[in-house]
């Protein structure tokens, strides 16, 4: 089910306040992908997709106006109440999009009282955990994750007396350069403007100015000559045979990102290097290098780090590493 994507379109597609209501079918879709989503997997007891895109889909409907069954709620106040929503700093997204679902359920009385009370009470511990999650440099989770707490803070108006707002903004500015693609913007505009994605709900679209103009973005300047990155495929698992797997030079373009230069190591190398990508709303994700695969039921991920030992902070078809600059894959656990 595509339920994630299109909770996006159609919270993009409200904020653009459309003349009429050509996307009620979209909502009818929608609705169905929720059910479709945990149908399909009912014997684990979670959704097919995760629990990220599913509280997305009940935060779409609801900022649509549009009631879900008590069962759906109940299925993401089980997870969070019994911790299944992720893990340590991966789960901050998760539990702030199901934190922003939550209050905006209660807010607009689409749920009965009883079970609105215990919407409010999971969507103030959820940011509880959420500003626990804050690291020592403002961000919390990672720089993604980071203004999706924010906008928790915002909509549960504690961003005026929680400390972890101030630090996590400061954080945020000094990380721009990082939302370079349409859904990082997405997530990080409405932040620095003080607002979350449940005010789009409240909007008057009859006061709002007509003033939107195509913007002629400009290429990327061509940058003359070659750069070589260092690329290094490492699994520190007891399981794994090796540590170092894989060690070479790989000469690119100046201009090359991450995934161009995964590209012309795989181009290079056929038989010894491969990988594989999957695509996401923030671009493509890496899920598997070498034949060796990411699976979130292992509890593993592919880890990016600059050289020694700094994580990338940046999706790998918008980071550009320096000439000479070392690239590690690390196989990581959470």
């Amino acid at each position: 089910p595509h339920t994630g994507r299109l909770a996006l379109y159609l919270l993009g597609l409200q904020a653009t306040c459309p003349p009429l209501s050509p996307h009620r079918s979209l909502v009818t879709w929608l609705k169905y992908y929720l059910e479709e989503d945990w149908t399909g997997s009912q014997q684990r007891g979670h959704p097919v997709t995760s629990y990220y895109q599913y509280g997305l889909g009940v935060l779409a409907l609801c900022v649509h106006r549009k009631r879900v069954r008590d069962e759906v709620v109940r299925r993401l106040l089980t997870a969070q109440h019994h911790g299944r929503l992720g893990h340590s700093g991966n789960t901050v997204d998760t539990e702030a999009v199901v934190a922003l679902a939550f209050t905006c359920l209660e807010r607009r009385r689409l749920v009965g009282s009883a079970l609105a009370a215990k919407l409010r009470l999971a969507a103030h511990e959820a940011s509880r955990n959420i500003a626990k999650a804050q690291g020592p440099d403002g961000v919390i989770g990672n720089i993604y994750s980071t203004p999706w707490a924010m906008q928790v803070f915002l909509a549960t108006g504690e961003c005026q007396t929680e400390l972890a707002f101030g630090q996590a903004m400061a954080a945020l500015l000094e990380n721009l350069e990082a939302f370079g693609t349409a859904a990082t913007m997405a997530q990080v505009l409405p932040v620095l403007h003080g607002h979350s994605y449940l005010d789009i709900a409240a909007m008057h679209c009859g006061e709002e100015p007509d003033t939107l103009t195509p913007l002629d973005m400009e290429p990327l300047l061509e940058v003359p000559g070659n750069k070589t990155v260092q690329l290094v495929v490492e699994c520190p698992l007891p399981w794994c045979y090796d540590l170092q797997l894989y060690d070479r030079l790989v000469p690119v373009p100046a201009t090359a990102s991450l995934l161009d230069v995964l590209q012309a190591a795989a181009v290079l190398e056929p038989h010894e290097f491969r990988f594989h990508t999957q695509d996401t709303p923030q671009g493509p994700f890496l899920t598997q290098v070498l034949g060796l695969e990411a699976r979130p039921e292992k509890r593993n991920y592919w880890q990016i780090l600059s050289a020694p030992n700094t994580p990338l902070q940046m999706g790998i078809a918008d980071y550009r590493p320096q000439d000479g600059a070392t690239v590690i894959l690390r196989l990581s656990e959470w």
